[in-house]
């Protein structure tokens, strides 16, 4: 390793490590520090970790009926049914649905009169609508009174962009979600380079190790593993590489529309820039590359194949898996890469980083890490039976509590990854679960390098997100990368569409949802 690149290396090992102490310091609230503006996504609150004695209440003959997706998320859900049972007595049944199909079932079911699940655990970009239909419970006053649940222990950002809603509490975090980057320690040592830091850079890395065996078994490996298959959230991918080029000016300006005339931020050079990286991925990504999708894409990685993805937390505790990982100790984690250009919105072009267009940057690259999906989070429906109700929100607060939580997050399989401040704070479990000390530090300040980050991108949380993101983006972006639309057509037809949905709904109304989603 020559000296320059074992300089930088080292001292962005330095930063993060500072940074990760600061960033806890304001997550803890430190007396006399004000960690945030009152509407950053961050801001902090005084909080107990303390283990919190509470009645059990007992729900025997009491049947849930709980729906979620029929990945990861199904095994957390279902690692906590046998204890919750045995613990009140109440039967807990568990419906895995695949994601595609997810939204409409729970729609379909919950409109209804004879509703089949009394309990979902959903993506919270799903709320609005399903808030503004009647169909979750109020769980405002159940978490006030609920000391085992140590609400204050959850990280601000969940707690208000994952479960509140006009000031009104309707979902029970239980799993923390934003991208970063994932490298191969030794393969960048070997070759001398560090961890990408703009999006320039990941191809480049991606590049370079393409083709080459990676995992010892002979075989050709790939240089980057990105999900990019419909139906399967893949877009956020998209929207990780998208929105260091869209947003540079804090949370606030968001990345989605404009907010003084709710007009899509997709058709632009700097939209264009983001898709163009997300088609090179494939020259350095798997046959078929457009086929990859996320489950298939982790399994890669942990296996020693590729050289970089993006994903969320859960690669982290899967890289110490022993029974399917390749890569022990071998993990690094990043924010998500940036860039130096980003977009004039009054000009339409892209503009250098300085100080006022990057305002947030860091050596003149301006990052957005994107908080995608925040977290899968727990509902209620409005309509089941009072003592149905009582028990699934036992379940909920009881999957969420620390006791089992920061259990769970240390586990790859289970989906779910940090979200409560104490998991953040104490590094224990995740060495214990088999991390070492290092990489424990390393993850856990990757994460709190992206979460305190002023220009965080906050997911579109707007009424009709599933007709905007997951129907009409996931189409044509699957589109373009099968080659049906230049990036030209792309980008019209996205911002065609998305202008036919907000207009059809109201553009007043949309516009003000949106602004309320960003604290304006």
């Amino acid at each position: 390793m020559s000296n320059l690149p074992h300089f930088r290396f080292q001292l962005q090992r330095v930063q993060y490590g500072l940074i990760f102490l600061a960033a806890l310091w304001l997550i803890l609230g430190v007396p006399g520090c004000i960690s945030s503006p009152p509407n950053s996504p961050t801001a902090s609150s005084p909080q107990s970790t303390q283990t919190v004695s509470s009645t059990i209440q007992r729900f025997d003959g009491v049947t849930i009926n709980v729906i979620t997706h029929d990945e990861a998320i199904h095994t957390g859900t279902e690692r906590n049914i046998a204890g919750f049972e045995s613990l009140t007595g109440a039967k807990v049944n568990l419906t895995g649905v695949p994601f595609k199909q997810f939204y409409d079932i729970l729609q379909k079911n919950w409109s209804g009169n004879n509703s089949k699940y009394d309990m979902a655990v959903i993506l919270p970009q799903w709320l609005i609508d399903l808030i503004d239909a009647g169909y979750l419970e109020d769980l405002t006053a159940r978490v006030k009174a609920d000391a085992a649940l140590q609400w204050e222990d959850i990280a601000p950002i969940f707690r208000n962009v994952s479960a509140t809603y006009k000031g009104r509490i309707y979902s029970i975090p239980l799993d923390g979600d934003f991208h970063m980057v994932y490298y191969r320690t030794d393969l960048l040592k070997e070759a001398g380079l560090t961890p990408p830091e703009t999006w320039d850079e990941y191809l480049t890395i991606a590049k370079r190790f393409h083709g080459k065996d990676l995992n010892g078994d002979g075989k050709p490996d790939y240089g980057s593993c990105l999900s990019k298959r419909v139906h399967e959230n893949s877009t956020s991918m998209l929207i990780s590489i998208a929105t260091p080029f869209l947003q540079s000016q804090g949370t606030a300006q968001g990345a989605f529309f404009d907010t003084d005339t709710m007009k899509p931020l997709a058709n632009n050079p700097a939209f264009a820039k983001a898709l163009d990286i997300y088609k090179q991925t494939m020259d350095y990504g798997v046959p078929q590359d457009q086929n990859l999708g996320g489950s298939k894409a982790r399994e890669l990685f942990i296996t020693g194949r590729c050289a970089l993805t993006i994903d969320w937390g859960d690669v982290g505790p899967l890289a110490i898996d022993l029974s399917v990982s390749k890569v022990m100790d071998k993990v690094g984690a990043v924010i998500t890469p940036g860039t130096t250009q980003v977009l004039d919105r009054k000009t339409n072009k892209l503009v250098a980083c300085d100080k006022f267009t990057c305002p947030y940057a860091i050596d003149g690259v301006n990052h957005a890490p994107y908080a995608a999906n925040v977290g899968w989070t727990g509902v209620i429906h409005a309509k089941a039976a009072a003592k149905v109700k009582d028990a699934a929100y036992a379940f909920l607060s009881y999957m969420s509590q620390p006791a089992q939580s920061n259990v769970d997050v240390t586990i790859g399989k289970t989906g779910f990854n940090p979200y409560r401040i104490s998991q953040f704070e104490n590094s224990a479990p995740w060495i214990k679960a088999g991390l070492s000390s290092e990489a424990a530090n390393n993850y856990l300040g990757a994460i709190g390098v992206s979460l305190n980050s002023p220009n965080i991108v906050l997911n579109l949380s707007i009424p009709h997100n599933q007709q905007y993101q997951f129907e009409v983006l996931d189409a044509t972006v699957s589109d373009f990368l099968a080659n049906k639309l230049t990036t030209k057509q792309a980008m019209q037809q996205i911002e065609q569409r998305w202008e036919q949905i907000t207009n059809k709904v109201g553009r007043e109304s949309q516009q003000a949802a949106y602004r309320a989603s960003l604290g304006l």
